[in-house]
C-alpha cells in the first residue's frame, strides 16, 4: 500500500504534506518524524494471519481485533426476530388489466402506438374466420435423391397436380436429371374451401444448365413452358510462368483446382516433374460452358502442354471406347509401365550365379525368387497367353505366360495351377498359388523372363505400349488440336464459375 500511494522517497513527502502547507517544521525534522513513522507502520500488523503463530503478541491482538469488529457487527444487526413486511398491491380490475394490456409491448410488435384509445370497445366486431389471402408464393430445394412430386407435395400442392406437373415436366427434361439444390419457385392461388388443396398456379425452376421451364395455369389446365438459355461453349484457356510452384502458380492464375491435378498427372507421364523449371511457361486448356443468364461452369481438362524453350510437351485428351487416354498433337500417345509384381513378398534370390540349395554346386538362377507364404495368390506380371500350365520338371506346378514381341514370363513352384493352357489373362489376374513342388526347399515363387528365348534379369524390363490413332479418329482428332489452339487466353478471374464433376 506504501508503495502504491507513493509514500517513499519525493512521492511520500508530497503525501505527507498534503493539507500541510503552512507546516512551520524544519526540513530535516519533517523527515526524521516520517522516517520513524514508517518504521512504525512496518511494525504494526492490522490484519495478521490467525493461522500462524498462535500465541504470540501479535496473534493475541489480531484476535482480538477479530473479535471486537464481530461485536460491532452482531450490535448493529436488526434481529433475526423482526421480520421485513413487503407492500402487496392489489390485484388489477377487468377495466385496468384491459388498458394495461393495450399499452403493453404486444401492440408494439404490430406496429401499433400505446393508448387508452387501443383498447376493444363494444364496436368491435370479432371475425368468425380468418381471411385467406388470394395468392401464396413459396419457394423450395430438390435434396439429394427427392423426386418433385414430393418437394411439390411439401408445399401445399395436391397429389393430383403435383403428378400432373411431374408429368409434364418429365415430357421435356428426365426428373433424373434434374439435379439436387435445384430451386422451385410456386405460387398457389385461391382455393374454394379450406378443406382443399391450394391449386398450383405457377412453377418455374432451372431444369437444366441450358434450360429453364415454367408451369402455368391456363383455362384448360396447367401449360408447360420451355425457356431456352443460350450458352458459349468456348474453353477456357491459361497461361503463365511455372515460377516456384506449378500448382500455386496455375491456381493463381485462374485454373480449378480438379483441371491443375489433371494437369500434373497428365504431364508427369511424359515428362519428370523435377525437369520443370522456374521459367518454363505452363499451357492448359479447360471445357467451358458460359449462360447468357451470368452462369458459368468449368469442366475436364482438355489440353495440357509444358513450353521450355527447345523442348515442349504438349498433350490432347481424347475419348476412346469410353477411357479417357492423352495423345499428342500428331495423335501418337504411349502408356509405360513396370512389370506387376507377381506375389507381395520379399525377394529372397536375385537373377546371377549361385550354388544351387537343392543340387549343392554352382549355376545361374534364371530367375528371381519371392518367400511369400504357401497358398499365396500369384498374378500375371502383364497381359498375355498362357503357353504352359502343368508339371515341368524341377520347376514343379509350372505356368508359362507369353506377352508378344519375344517377351514371355514363367512362374514356378506353384501348389495349385489356376489356368489353362492357351487361355487370355490380363495383368494382375490370378494365375496360381504359392507351392513348393519340384527342386524346391520351401514355399517360394520362382520368376523367370525371356527374351526371344533367353533369361533376362526380371527387373531389367519395363513394358512400354504405343497407341496412335488412324484413319476418321485422326481426322477428328486433328480438327479438335486445331480448334483447340485457336482459342486465345483468358482470364478465368474474372468470371464468377463453378466447378463441376463431369456426368
Amino acid at each position: 500500500m506504501r508503495n502504491d500511494l507513493g509514500l517513499t522517497g519525493g512521492g511520500g513527502a508530497s503525501a505527507l504534506a498534503f493539507g500541510r502547507a503552512h507546516a512551520t517544521l524544519p526540513r530535516d525534522r519533517a523527515t526524521g518524524l516520517r522516517t520513524r513513522l514508517l518504521a512504525r507502520l512496518d511494525e504494526i500488523n492490522f490484519v495478521p494471519d490467525l493461522g500462524s503463530q498462535i500465541g504470540s503478541r501479535q496473534w493475541v491482538r489480531g484476535a482480538a481485533t477479530c473479535a471486537a469488529l464481530c461485536s460491532f457487527a452482531i450490535l448493529l444487526s436488526p434481529g433475526f426476530e423482526r421480520r421485513l413486511v413487503a407492500q402487496i398491491p392489489d390485484g388489477i380490475t377487468t377495466t385496468d388489466r384491459d388498458e394495461l394490456a393495450s399499452q403493453s409491448i404486444a401492440p408494439l410488435a404490430f406496429g401499433a402506438t400505446t393508448g387508452r384509445r387501443m383498447g376493444a370497445t363494444n364496436a368491435v366486431a370479432v371475425l368468425a374466420d380468418t381471411p385467406e389471402r388470394p395468392i401464396i408464393e413459396l419457394s423450395a430445394t430438390l435434396g439429394t435423391g427427392d423426386a418433385l412430386r414430393r418437394a411439390l407435395a411439401r408445399t401445399g400442392v395436391g397429389a393430383a397436380e403435383a403428378e400432373r406437373a411431374a408429368d409434364l415436366v418429365a415430357s421435356t427434361v428426365a426428373l433424373e436429371a434434374i439435379r439436387p439444390g435445384t430451386r422451385l419457385d410456386v405460387t398457389l392461388g385461391r382455393r374454394a374451401s379450406k378443406t382443399v388443396p391450394r391449386p398450383l398456379e405457377k412453377l418455374a425452376f432451372r431444369a437444366r444448365f441450358d434450360l429453364a421451364l415454367e408451369l402455368l395455369r391456363t383455362g384448360d389446365g396447367l401449360a408447360l413452358r420451355r425457356i431456352p438459355i443460350a450458352i458459349d461453349n468456348t474453353p477456357l484457356r491459361i497461361r503463365g510462368r511455372v515460377g516456384s510452384s506449378l500448382y500455386r502458380s496455375a491456381r493463381a492464375a485462374g485454373a480449378p483446382a480438379r483441371a491443375v491435378e489433371a494437369f500434373i498427372k497428365s504431364i508427369s507421364a511424359k515428362l519428370s516433374m523435377t525437369r520443370i523449371a522456374a521459367d518454363d511457361e505452363f499451357d492448359l486448356i479447360v471445357e467451358r460452358a458460359r449462360a447468357a443468364t451470368g452462369e458459368v461452369q468449368l469442366g475436364n481438362l482438355v489440353y495440357a502442354g509444358i513450353d521450355q524453350g527447345a523442348r515442349d510437351v504438349r498433350l490432347v485428351r481424347w475419348e476412346q471406347d469410353g477411357k479417357t487416354v492423352w495423345y499428342d498433337p500428331s495423335g501418337t500417345g504411349e502408356r509405360k509401365g513396370t512389370m506387376q509384381m507377381p506375389v507381395s513378398a520379399r525377394i529372397s534370390s536375385g537373377f546371377g550365379w549361385r550354388r544351387h540349395p537343392v543340387l549343392g554346386f554352382r549355376r545361374l538362377h534364371k530367375g528371381m525368387d519371392f518367400a511369400a507364404p504357401y497358398g499365396s495368390a500369384i498374378r500375371a506380371a502383364s497381359d498375355g497367353v498362357v503357353s504352359f500350365a502343368g508339371r515341368n520338371g524341377g520347376y514343379g506346378n509350372f505356368v508359362k505366360l507369353s506377352h508378344g514381341a519375344g517377351l514371355a514370363t514363367g512362374y514356378g513352384h506353384m501348389s495349385r495351377i489356376a489356368v489353362r493352357s492357351g487361355t487370355r489373362v490380363a495383368r494382375g489376374e490370378v494365375i496360381g498359388y504359392v507351392g513348393s513342388t519340384g527342386l524346391s526347399t520351401g514355399p517360394h515363387l520362382h520368376y523367370e523372363l525371356w527374351r526371344s528365348g533367353t533369361p533376362i534379369n526380371p527387373q531389367s524390363v519395363s513394358f512400354s505400349t504405343v497407341q496412335r490413332l488412324t484413319g476418321s479418329d485422326l481426322s477428328a482428332f486433328r480438327s479438335k488440336v486445331a480448334s483447340l489452339m485457336a482459342v486465345p487466353v483468358g482470364a478465368a478471374r474474372k468470371a464468377s464459375s463453378e466447378e463441376l464433376r463431369p456426368e
